[in-house]
């Protein structure tokens, strides 16, 4: 970052006095920081970045970014620094609009997608329903960056200096298209701002974060900033109008003057009429401006379908033609750790990894998966530590109402008592087993199948890590399960 240098003013900042100095790079780390570098102090939910001003100066920082809390934090610093101060009232809006500047490439065409559930499969459906059509195409978020060129990724939204590095190096390795996921918690910190939207998804909208937001209008506000804020006037708002929030989404678009694709089994633009589903997949029957089509999915779970279609949705609102977009649908496959088949028993029983950590995605899953089982199902569920604890008793509720037998067991306790959590979701499914570790509670799952059964692995989807405390422990459901298999069936040299 450091072997090219621009004036401040060309990353439209504007510095205390007129300073206008030569910048050489961007940093949110004062560890980060080099000779010459604009060092953006941001407030924190625990620290605000004005405590560590005064070690990018230190560092030899060209500039710093903040707000009105951080210039008096480190206010007798920034006086005895040549180092010019940057206040804006919205650091972090700012920062991600330098950042775009700084780097000054992205793919020619990309989305967004917001909502709970459904942004990974969203993204990744988009992601490969672009590769389908001849287009070099990659997708960011929860599983890093994946497709036409790869890259991980710490956080679902990366904070702007990395998206934007992430979007600059992808456009240099020749991709043209990229889906992105947008969480709450990278729209409420602004980290989408300056990246240029030709459309937005919204997938639907129930309990989550609640820890971070605080209330459900917060919550669906800093949700509604994509289409409110980021998504352009000419870009295009691709609507799951079947959730009840989906209408006040596809309002907020309208009112700026988006074009709106609705996506919906009850209408829409793209209308969903009909399912059949069976023991690999299903079939689809939907319209499209008066047009009937049906095409197979060889996915698990009837929520894929509106996963599927909205995923098809944005990619027309990009400018694909529909017929090839529609063509490609029965060659879409299961995103990592999303209704995953991990293993298959001897008898015939099987067993999926899903990521759902919300009771909505719990009960979705297991309600999804039902008319693809003949016989029993199994639920493996727990809850995470240090998050929103509210949601505890519903995860069990959950499983409790949409499998025929509960298992609760540890899922990232970190630093709290695996135990009281577990507690927490056994009141929600008192008839439930529990089982503390988690690679027993996998084993005493597919042991208990019989042939036509179905277990589900539910919260860690993709992952590869149980937190316990503030260590990560090796750790993969997928894995597991596989051992398991082995085990049981008796595979294991």
């Amino acid at each position: 970052m450091s072997s090219r240098a621009v004036p401040l003013s060309s990353l439209g900042l504007t510095g205390r006095g007129g300073g206008n100095p030569d910048i050489t790079g961007l940093a949110v780390d004062s560890r980060a920081v080099k000779p010459g570098f604009l060092f953006a102090a941001l407030p924190g939910s625990r620290v605000h970045g004005g405590e560590f001003i005064q070690y990018a100066l230190r560092m030899g920082a060209a500039a710093v970014l903040t707000d009105a809390e951080g210039a008096k934090i480190a206010a007798e610093e920034l006086a005895a620094s040549e180092a010019v101060l940057i206040r804006s009232d919205n650091p972090r809006e700012a920062l991600a609009r330098s950042a775009a500047l700084w780097f000054g490439a992205q793919p020619a065409t990309m989305t967004a997608v917001t909502g709970t559930n459904g942004k990974t499969s969203v993204s990744t459906f988009v992601r490969q329903i672009w590769i389908e059509t001849g287009l070099a195409a990659v997708n960011l978020g929860t599983t890093g960056v994946e497709g036409a060129w790869s890259a991980p990724l710490a956080h679902t939204t990366p904070e702007p200096i990395t998206l934007h590095r992430t979007l600059a190096e992808a456009a240099q390795n020749g991709i043209t298209h990229a889906a992105m996921e947008a969480s709450s918690h990278g729209l409420d910190q602004r980290r989408l701002d300056g990246v240029v939207l030709k459309a937005a998804g919204f997938t639907n909208f129930t309990q989550d974060h609640l820890d971070y937001h605080r209330t459900f209008d917060a919550y669906f506000d800093a949700k509604a900033g994509l289409f409110a804020r980021v998504l352009p006037e000419d870009g295009a708002a691709v609507i799951n109008i079947d959730d009840p929030k989906g209408v006040d989404m596809a309002a907020i678009a309208k009112a700026r003057g988006c074009a709106v694709l609705s996506v919906g089994r009850d209408g829409g633009d793209l209308h969903l009429q009909g399912q059949r589903f069976d023991a690999t997949g299903q079939d689809l029957r939907f319209t499209w401006r008066g047009r009937t089509y049906q095409k197979r999915l060889e996915l698990i779970g009837g929520f894929q379908a509106d996963n599927v279609l909205l995923a098809a949705g944005l990619v027309i609102a990009c400018g694909g033609d529909p017929d090839e977009v529609f063509d490609t649908l029965p060659y879409l496959t299961t995103v990592r750790g999303r209704m995953q088949l991990a293993a298959t028993r001897d008898n015939g029983a099987a067993v999926f990894v899903d990521y759902a950590h919300t009771p909505d995605a719990v009960a979705t899953a297991l309600a999804a998966m039902r008319p693809h089982v003949m016989g029993r199902l199994i639920a493996i569920v727990g809850a995470g530590g240090d998050r929103d604890r509210a949601k505890r008793p519903l995860m069990g509720q959950a499983a409790a109402e949409h499998a025929d037998q509960v298992i609760v067991t540890d899922d990232n306790p970190r630093s709290e008592d695996p135990a009281a959590i577990r507690a927490a979701v056994m009141q929600g499914a008192p008839g439930a087993q529990e089982v503390g570790d988690r690679a027993e509670a996998i084993l005493r799952g597919i042991d208990a199948l019989g042939p036509g059964d179905a277990l589900l692995i539910a919260g860690k989807g993709h992952e590869t890590g149980q937190i316990v405390g503030e260590d990560i422990l090796p750790f993969d459901d997928v894995e597991q399960a596989s051992v398991a298999v082995a085990a049981l069936d008796g595979r294991l040299a």
